[in-house]
Formats: structure tokens, C-alpha cells, sequence
């Protein structure tokens, strides 16, 4: 129970301490206040996502081969390192364990 009501005291101490006003004189900033949002209806959010979409810079259909091609040959890439990886790590193993020999 001692060392509860110390801590407590610890917290009290450090509170107070960041209360207080920075030295230089100025007042402590606060966060500017956001004004509240307005609700608005499912069709006027609907029509917001269309304006939203329409704004962006879509990829050509080139642009999106080009991407689609490289994605699958890193994922080819990266199978035969990690079959490589496993196939070496596998042999290693063997070795030193002498499992399978």
C-alpha cells in the first residue's frame, strides 16, 4: 500500500508541474478548434464521391499492363528465392542434425 500512495504523490507532483505556464511568458497554445461539420444526405454525399472521382489522375491502360506485368514477375522473383532460401536451409539442417540420412 506504501508504494501505491507514493506513486500517487509521484503523479500529483508531475501534474501540478505541467500546469503551470511556460516560462518565457507566453500563454500555453492551444489547438485550434475545428468548426462542427455539417450532416449531410446520402445523395449529396454521392454526388461528393463523384466529384472526388472524377478528380483523379487515373492510370492508362498501359500504365496499368506495365504494373500488372511487374507485380507478377516479382512475385515469380520472389518465389524462387524463398523455394531456393527453404531448399538450402532444408540441406543445412540435414546436415547438422542428420535427420533423414
Amino acid at each position: 500500500m506504501a508504494s501505491n500512495e507514493a506513486t500517487k504523490k509521484m503523479d500529483l507532483g508531475r501534474n501540478a508541474s505541467r500546469s503551470t505556464p511556460p516560462a518565457r511568458g507566453g500563454a500555453s497554445p492551444t489547438p485550434p478548434v475545428r468548426p462542427a461539420q455539417k450532416r449531410v444526405g446520402p445523395f449529396e454525399f454521392l454526388q461528393q464521391v463523384r466529384d472526388e472521382g472524377r478528380k483523379v489522375t487515373w492510370p492508362t491502360r498501359k500504365e496499368t499492363l506495365v504494373t500488372t506485368l511487374m507485380v507478377f514477375v516479382m512475385v515469380v522473383v520472389a518465389s524462387v528465392f524463398f523455394t531456393v532460401v527453404d531448399q538450402v536451409l532444408r540441406y543445412a539442417v540435414t546436415l547438422v542434425l542428420g535427420i533423414g540420412a
